[in-house]
Formats: structure tokens, C-alpha cells, sequence
């Protein structure tokens, strides 16, 4: 699907075409960025999975409006989106990222290893609703990125650790269109996502709002 495809085209757009326009009127792509992309592409199963040009330079235009000092990532897979997260930060910015696949983890620390903000990264590897807790921090934006059957338990481990007035940001909150499917009970992803997505639109505790970007980029205020 191209980042920008929607789920109904009645004027025909070629959006493949549209892409390659968008893509070329945003900041270039960093050539450490360029590698890690064709890298994961090469060597890494599920590679969709990254975040890519057009959402990594979302993200880092996101932590320059909201200017954190302390960033929580959940799933880091390859680090895509962890590299333009401390790329937005100011010099004294952290942005601790959580993942599970400790099979990741020197593919990962290589390419964080080449980036001139590899200071402000942390990188942690278990099981996120373990990490989390044992996090001595809280946080002004958090990413959600992980595993979609435990969305829901993710926002709830963040919610109190998020300040007041900041931000979480949840992806792939419309799941190639299944969110609007009938759904099988036994596709536990499609289910954790709209147990997600119905909670977050009834909670009076947060101001919401998704983007229909690629696959969706929720997006909530702590009031």
C-alpha cells in the first residue's frame, strides 16, 4: 500500500505517483537512514514492519513541535524510527526504546552506533509491560509500536507515566482496513487493535485524534 492510499479512490489518483511527489517535496532521507532501510529490506524478515522515509520524517517533525526532553518508544525493531525520534531531540533529550527480539539486537546497535545522536538512545531489550515499570522516568511523548494484541495493556502501563499536556502516539491503528472488517475472534492482532482504538475514543482523560497515514497514527493528548 503507498503511504498515502486510502480505502476509496473515485477520482482515479495514481497514488504510487502521489508518493514519489510527497517523497520528493520533505527533507532527504539521511544516507545512515537510506542504509538502514535497503539493510532491513536485505537481511531482516518482515521489513514493512520499519517506519520509512515519509513516517520518520513525521516523527522527528513531531518532536520538534512537541520538544520533549524524554522520549519512551515501544518496539524498536531495527531502529528506524528510534534514529528520527533523537534526531528531533534537544541536546540533553533521551529516548529510551523497548524491545522484545533480542535476535535484533546487533543489527540494531550498529546502525545506533553510527548516529551522531547515539547518546540520547537507550536501548532496551525484555518484554515491554516489564520494562516499563522499571523505568525511573516520565516521559513528555511516547511511541507505541509494538505488539498490536497488547496495545491496550501498553497504554495503560504509559498512561501515568506520561506528564501532563503530553502526547502518545500509537501506529498501524488502522491495520490495513481490518478495523472496519468483521473481525475473526482468532485474529488476535486486528482484535488487540480495536480493543485499543475503542478504549482510547471513550477515555475523557485524553484528547484524540488519527491520522490516516499509511496505517494509521493515533494520536492522544494527556489533558
Amino acid at each position: 500500500m503507498s503511504r498515502l492510499e486510502g480505502y476509496d479512490n473515485p477520482q482515479g489518483v495514481d497514488y504510487e505517483e502521489l508518493d514519489n511527489y510527497v517523497l520528493a517535496h520533505i527533507d532527504p532521507e539521511p544516507d545512515l537512514l537510506k542504509k538502514l532501510n535497503r539493510d532491513t529490506y536485505v537481511k531482516i524478515m518482515r521489513p514493512r514492519m520499519l517506519s520509512g522515509h515519509l513516517q520518520g520524517r513525521i516523527l522527528k517533525m513531531f518532536v520538534r513541535m512537541i520538544r520533549p526532553r524524554r522520549v519512551l518508544e515501544l518496539g524498536t525493531f531495527t531502529g528506524y524510527s528510534a534514529l528520527c525520534i533523537a534526531e528531533g531531540l534537544p541536546e540533553d533529550g533521551i529516548v529510551y526504546t523497548i524491545d522484545i527480539n533480542d535476535e535484533l539486537e546487533e543489527f540494531t546497535t550498529s546502525f545506533f552506533e553510527q548516529s551522531p545522536c547515539r547518546d540520547k538512545i537507550k536501548y532496551l531489550l525484555g518484554n515491554a509491560l516489564a520494562t516499563i515499570p522499571a523505568i525511573n522516568e516520565t516521559f513528555d511523548l511516547i511511541f507505541i509500536d509494538a505488539d498490536k494484541r497488547e496495545y491496550l495493556e501498553y497504554y495503560h502501563a504509559v498512561f501515568d507515566k506520561v506528564n501532563q499536556g503530553g502526547f502518545i502516539i500509537a501506529d498501524n491503528t488502522l491495520w490495513d482496513g481490518k478495523v472496519i472488517e468483521n473481525v475473526n475472534p482468532s485474529d488476535e492482532q486486528t482484535v488487540g487493535v480495536e480493543r485499543f482504538n475503542n478504549f482510547v475514543a471513550q477515555d475523557e482523560r485524553v484528547e484524540t485524534v488519527i491520522i490516516p497515514l499509511r496505517d494509521g497514527m493515533t494520536i492522544l493528548r494527556k489533558k
